[in-house]
This record gives structure tokens, sequence and C-alpha cells, in this order.
């Protein structure tokens, strides 16, 4: 199945854009905090007593704007008439909401860049990229400006940021979490909500915000799993991640005392395919769900390119790739017939340095080639990114992914913990 669009085709829809005259952005909005984490901030303190929460800006919240990222939309929507769905148990909780997060223009993009409002800055190294398209909630937990974000994952774009970033994204299950007033872009078939945290406990906090309940369900995991010996990984290893990544993964287990068994060629090599597949939805979902944005003043150039990447991309494509969910789906029970859960690398190299423009569709093609993790998007399975040590004194931290059976979200946190536990990470943003 061919679908994949190589960096010249990329530049041929730039091209062909520009010269149909489709208009570029009025101009750049500075983002309200210094490190462009937030479109709306509200400082509290860390030790107001309350848990603080930031929302990543696809998300409604009655009287505010939803601006997905973008300068058309900041300037022509109308404030959200009423909360999206998910924030209900917010509402109803003592949680003080800090403001909405940046995110790429549409959630269309990996490298989490974006033009109008500015890119937020990775807290690690502010030459690299802070991954997308949930860049602002992750920058804002790693900056301790939030102890929670909700953020929204489409092919990766809570685990990419995290794995970015340095810190936890849980992936949540197609489906547990209601995206009622959450700005579409896979609805029915890859969107999920989930949270974002620097470490366990807050992550539960915020699950529990999300799925009430949870917090009961992972301590019946931690009861169930209280030992890293008691959980049986598949490890998966990925054509062409970066060695030394694959060995802090290893490093990161072994110290754990995980059983770890290796997972077959046969299942890589489906792996792969969903890889393909999933991406396939992706970029045709986008289309469907954005191309009334395309023409529009106030939309990027690049946003505009890779929507009509949908448009290009045969029909065939997108539907077979539908009509292979089932089986992925087959295959990953039968693995989970056998292992607890999979771990792999989230993304297959340390973040990229930033590009010297703000942002490119090449660019963008680039580091999504990176990411490990649409195919789990395809399935509906859930996921979490967890920070490991990494052997590099510049960027001493890289992202294990660990992938459960559906609904597994508390033994993936409990089993999460238990990593951290015996592979702990010690980095600080840089000032």
């Amino acid at each position: 199945m061919t679908h994949c669009f190589s960096p010249r085709v990329f530049l041929f829809i730039i091209l062909s854009l520009g010269f149909y005259g489709c208009a570029l952005p009025l101009g750049p909005k500075a983002s309200v905090t210094r490190d462009r984490a937030f479109i709306s901030y509200s400082a509290v303190p860390g030790d107001a007593g309350k848990l603080r929460l930031a929302v990543k800006d696809l998300i409604d919240m009655k009287g505010e704007v939803t601006t997905a990222g973008s300068q058309y939309l900041a300037k022509n929507s109308p404030p959200a008439p009423q909360d999206a769905a998910l924030m209900g148990r917010v509402r109803r909780s003592d949680v003080a909401i800090v403001g909405k997060t940046n995110l790429t223009e549409f959630a269309l993009g990996t490298t989490g860049a974006n033009e109008y409002f500015g890119t937020p800055i990775n807290p690690l190294d502010h030459h690299r990229i802070p991954g997308g398209s949930s860049s602002g909630s992750a920058v804002a937990v790693a900056n301790d400006e939030a102890d929670v974000a909700f953020g929204s994952d489409t092919a990766g774009s809570i685990r990419v940021p995290a794995a970015c970033c340095g810190i936890l994204g849980l992936k949540t299950t197609f489906g547990l979490i209601p995206l009622k007033g959450v700005f579409p872009l896979s609805p029915k078939h890859l969107d999920t909500i989930g949270p974002m945290a620097k470490d366990v406990p807050n992550l539960v906090k915020g699950m529990e915000l999300l799925d009430p309940g949870f917090s009961n369900r992972y301590e019946t995991a931690r009861a169930n799993q209280p030992s890293p010996t008691q959980i049986k990984i598949g490890r998966l290893y990925v054509p062409g991640t970066d060695v030394k990544i694959e060995e802090a993964i290893d490093d990161a287990l072994k110290a754990g005392g995980f059983h770890v068994v290796r997972l077959d060629d046969h299942f890589r090599d489906r792996w792969i395919q969903a890889q393909l597949n999933g991406s396939a939805v992706a970029i045709g979902d986008g289309w469907l769900s954005d191309r009334q944005y395309l023409g529009k003043s106030g939309v990027s150039l690049t946003t505009q390119a890779t929507i009509r990447l949908g448009e290009l991309q045969p029909n065939t494509t997108y539907q077979g790739a539908l009509n292979a969910r089932r089986a992925w789906r087959r295959e990953l029970r039968r693995v989970f017939d056998k292992v607890d859960y999979i771990a792999l690398p989230t993304l297959k190299s340390l973040p990229p340095h930033k590009f010297l423009f703000e942002r490119s569709a090449i660019f963008e093609a680039r580091v999504l080639a990176l990411q490990n993790t649409v195919a789990v998007n395809l399935a509906g399975n859930p996921a979490i990114a967890v920070p490991i040590p990494y052997a590099d004194r510049h960027f001493p931290v890289t992202s294990l992914q660990l992938i459960g059976p559906s609904l597994s979200e508390g033994g993936l946190t409990n089993a999460a913990r238990l990593i951290m536990a015996k592979a702990p990470v010690t980095v600080k943003p840089r000032q």
C-alpha cells in the first residue's frame, strides 16, 4: 500500500499553494508567557493547595475562544457557549485552571511549532523542538507552571511532546474520554484526550479528572502487580532507532527487574504496516475535518499544505488503511495473550534541533518519521510515554513507550511507576 509523501512532494504542495495565492498569517502574536506555553494564563503558586491544571486549546471552556492554535480562529470564532463534556468533573473539583495551552495549528504537526503564538520553548534544551502537537501542555508541566495538563493524541500528540520534554504522557483508550466540545481532527477513528504530568501521583490525579474512578483502578493494579518481576514485557525493536536509545530502554527494563521477551519479526512487520496505515488515516481525516480552512487569511501555509495531503492521497489508500484496523487489533490481542505490555521507544532519536525558520512541511515530515506512536492510535489501545535516563550530558533523558490492552490505563500507570522508581530521571529545566 503506497501512500507516504516524500519531502519533494511536500515542497511541491507548498509552492503550489503559494502560486495560487493562499494567504499567510497576518503577523505574530506573542504568547502570554515567556516560554510560549500558554495562549491564556493565570498564575497559581505551586504551594496554593490546589491541583493546577492546564488545558490544551482544542478543548472548549465556556466563555473563552477555542483557537486551536490558529490566528484565523482566534480572530473569527466566538467564545465557547459551554464547556467540553470532559470538563464536567474538573468544574466539580477543587482544581485551579491556570490557562489554555499553545499547540501546533489545528493539531496538524509533530514538531510543536506555532507560527502565530510562537513555538513553546523546550525547557530541557532551548534549541530542540518541544514536540507536538500538545507542545504547550508539555512545556507548562515541565516548567512547573501546571501540575497536570490535558493534551490530545491523534497520532502521538501527547506522547511525542512528553518524550521531548522529559515528562509522562498517557494516551487513553479510544472512546474512553468524550470528545464533544473538542476541536476535531480524527474524531471517528484516532482522537483521544489524556493527562500529562511530571510524576505518577499527579498523572493519576489528572486521569481521575477525566475518568472518575480511575484512582481505584490504579490502586487495584498496584495491588495486583506490586513488583516488576510479576510483569511480562514484550520488547519491540523498531528499525531506524538510535542504538543508544534502544540500550537505554533495555537498561531501564533490566534495572526494574521486569520479565522481558523479544517480540518476533512477524509482529515487527505488522507494526511497520500499522504505522503506515495510521498515518494514512490521520492524513485523510485531516482533510475531511479541516478543508474548510483552506484559503483563509490567518491559516498558515504549512498547515494548508498539510491539509492538502489528504486531498492528494488516493481514497483507496484511506479506505484500505481503515479496513486494516480489524486485523491489526487482532494481532495486538494475540500478543497480549502472551505479555502484559509492549515496550519500545517513543521516538527513534532525541528531539531534533529546531528548524532555521519557525516551521516547514518538510521538517514536519522529517519529525513525523521519528515517531513510534500512530500504530497505537490505529488500534485504539492506550499507551504511556515514560521518561528514562539517557547517556548524554547535554540531553540526559529519553522516553520509553508502554502499550497495553484496551482499558489498561491503570496497569500502564503502575508499570510506569515501577520503571521510574528503578530508573529515575534527574534533569532540571534550563534557565
